[in-house]
């Protein structure tokens, strides 16, 4: 079989020679136009509000600042997952729109339902948009180090895992 192919490849060198030389464009081709990113962002789109409420439970938060925040986020057209979370302080709203949403275009639709919302609110309530950034991004980074000597690396380990 291999000697009928290589019999046949040198009676025919010009074909052998255009078809080389076509795989070779297209495969030049194709590498340029492939889209490719070092590390594919997979994470949903999602707008966070973050609300401070100083001085407040997380009871009070969740019943005169989350929970308005997230039943007026509902409506956002595009949104499929509406978050609450409330922390002495703070409140936390999530909203995860639908693949293919642009993250500019969902934020400023929060923003719209934000200003709707934002009257409601107690006065010492302060409503803003998280960063425009996906969770890909917000990577951190530490060094576990103890310049006094005190402890080893098993206590460091220790540091690491449990504090």
């Amino acid at each position: 079989m291999i000697e009928k192919i290589i019999r046949w490849s040198i009676d025919n060198r010009f074909l052998v020679v255009m078809l080389t030389v076509l795989f070779a464009g297209w495969s030049l081709y194709s590498l340029k136009n492939t889209p490719l990113d070092a590390i594919p962002d997979l994470s949903d789109v999602q707008v966070i509000i973050k609300t401070t409420y100083p001085g407040q439970a997380p009871q009070v938060i969740e019943d005169q600042v989350t929970y308005p925040l997230t039943t007026a986020m509902l409506a956002v057209p595009g949104a499929v997952t509406v978050r609450g979370y409330s922390f002495f302080n703070d409140s936390f709203v999530y909203i995860i729109f639908k693949d293919g949403t642009d993250l500019y275009w969902a934020r400023s639709r929060v923003l719209e339902y934000l200003s709707q919302v934002a009257p409601t609110l107690p006065a010492g309530a302060r409503s803003a948009l998280g960063p425009d950034a996906t969770g890909v991004g917000w990577v951190y980074q530490y060094a576990l180090v103890d310049r006094t000597g005190g402890h080893d690396l098993s206590q460091l380990r220790s540091i690491q895992d449990w504090f």
